[in-house]
């Protein structure tokens, strides 16, 4: 285990170590993420002793630029060096109390504090001693879960899981990020104890599910949340959409096996998190939009826009940003059909500007999103929607430089109006603001000062307005 403490902030901690004469390891994430080939930046060094007085000694050692910060409650301190982030903590025993699932702390040996820790391949740990230096330790025989992808817990699950059942999450987070299997004890421990999950906060929950959804396949995650019983209580939401009805030999498909796909399918294109989750929420109106016509078959009218509202409620019951991500996502649920809606009925150069005026910045994200939208299981389909995606994405590309919609302003603004026609603000001014943007985008005007202009003072003669310099002239010439 030499080859993984070769930086040289090891040889630092370890001189530390001796001169105050204490025990310490590196254990946990950084070992098992070395073991798996994985980058790892984040270091956790545990003190048989006082953490902090370690990484204080560390400090004055590391000559080059650091800042520490240290945290007497809680008997820890942060060193960061560098792109290295280096916790520095004291050996503890853990104990709970049933309604909470913060521990009561007390000073303990290498023994206890492998055994508190959440699952075998987390309490791997490498000595830094200089008389057992490099030295695995490996009690609970972390390195053949490694080896064989198993989430196990080092004690009885049902004890782990119930003093402190975020546990269970990030059980479930570590088998969707590493691809790795959750032991069936372990798992069956989950479902009998997913009720505890209750106690555990909203933004513990949220970062929990961000990092799942961070990860190459995050559908492993949702379906393991689904047989796990914990979805159902954190996100009953996604819950509504698993099933299909089939009515008159007519069927739906599983909105909730569709979402999964989706996800992952985005998820292979970008790792923007909040179109991710734009994904997950795309089709979250469907069942309570859904509804069986005689003609149609099962329909889902408007399930974008009951979705765009719906949003809101969701992140603010997790605890997500309730700010410019969240009306991301809203934007892109609201507007997750219309692409798909041109794909299918043709492009016409209007469609096409009133998309961009509506997505912005944002229609690349929205093409990503529509794209990964098509989940049928007839080919033939999916070929030919992606082909028209293609005349989409180029007609997007020609209208956008001719037309320049984007962020769209307008060629003739309010103040220019108002000016122009000696008027305050009023319903006249946001009619003719209106009109000069329903021409650009019907292409019967180009994006331009001078053709907005001409074409909104026509218009005006509609409300008997005319320009108050034109009037003046008039005027002038009569007397």
């Amino acid at each position: 285990m030499q080859d993984f403490i070769q930086h040289p902030i090891f040889k630092i901690i370890s001189e530390a170590a001796d001169e105050i004469q204490c025990d310490c390891y590196v254990i946990g994430g950084y070992v098992r993420d070395k073991l798996l080939h994985r980058s790892s930046k984040d270091i956790d060094i545990m003190v048989v002793g006082s953490g902090i007085a370690l990484a204080q000694k560390v400090a004055l050692k590391w000559k080059r630029h650091s800042t520490l910060s240290v945290f007497k409650t809680f008997g820890t301190a942060q060193l960061k060096a560098g792109s290295l982030e280096i916790e520095f903590v004291g050996a503890r025993r853990e104990s709970y109390n049933k309604n909470s699932r913060k521990p009561i702390v007390e000073d303990g040996t290498l023994d206890d504090d492998q055994k508190r820790r959440d699952f075998t391949i987390n309490t791997l740990a490498i000595s830094l001693s200089s008389k057992t230096k490099g030295e695995l330790l490996d009690p609970f025989h972390g390195i053949d879960d490694l080896n064989q992808k198993i989430i196990r817990t080092p004690l009885d699950p049902d004890i782990t899981f119930s003093d402190d059942p975020l546990r269970m999450l990030r059980a479930i987070r570590f088998a969707t990020q590493l691809e790795f299997q959750i032991e069936s004890n372990t798992f069956a421990s989950i479902k009998k104890n997913c009720e505890r999950v209750n106690i555990v906060s909203a933004e513990r929950i949220a970062d929990e599910l961000n990092k799942i959804m961070a990860a190459n396949h995050p559908s492993i995650g949702f379906k393991l949340l689904d047989d796990s019983g914990l979805l159902s209580i954190i996100f009953p939401e996604l819950i509504a959409l698993k099933g299909v009805d089939t009515k008159e030999g007519k069927g739906h498909k599983d909105n909730f096996i569709h979402t999964l796909a989706v996800l992952d399918k985005v998820g292979k294109h970008t790792d923007n998190l909040w179109l991710r989750w734009a994904a997950l929420l795309h089709d979250i109106a469907k069942p309570v939009t859904k509804r069986w016509d005689d003609h149609s078959g099962w329909t889902f009218h408007n399930h974008n826009f009951i979705g765009e509202k719906m949003i809101p409620t969701i992140f603010k019951r997790l605890k997500l940003p309730m700010n410019d991500k969240m009306k991301f996502v809203q934007k892109m649920v609201s507007l997750h059909m219309r692409p798909i809606v041109l794909s299918e009925e043709g492009v016409t150069d209007s469609a096409i500007r009133r998309l961009l005026f509506d997505a912005g910045d944002d229609i690349e994200s929205l093409m990503t999103l529509c794209e990964a939208d098509i989940t049928s299981k007839n080919q033939a389909r999916v070929k030919r929607h992606l082909e028209n995606f293609q005349i989409v994405r180029q007609k997007l590309i020609d209208i956008e430089a001719k037309d320049r919609l984007r962020n769209w302003q307008p060629p003739v603004d309010g103040t220019e109006i108002m000016k122009l026609f000696g008027l305050r603000e009023c319903r006249e001014v946001g009619w003719l603001k209106n009109a000069i943007k329903e021409a650009i985008l019907e292409g019967i005007i180009p994006n331009e000062h001078e053709e907005a202009l001409h074409f909104m003072i026509e218009k005006a003669k509609e409300l008997n307005l005319e320009p108050i310099a034109a009037a003046g002239k008039q005027n002038g010439n009569n007397e």
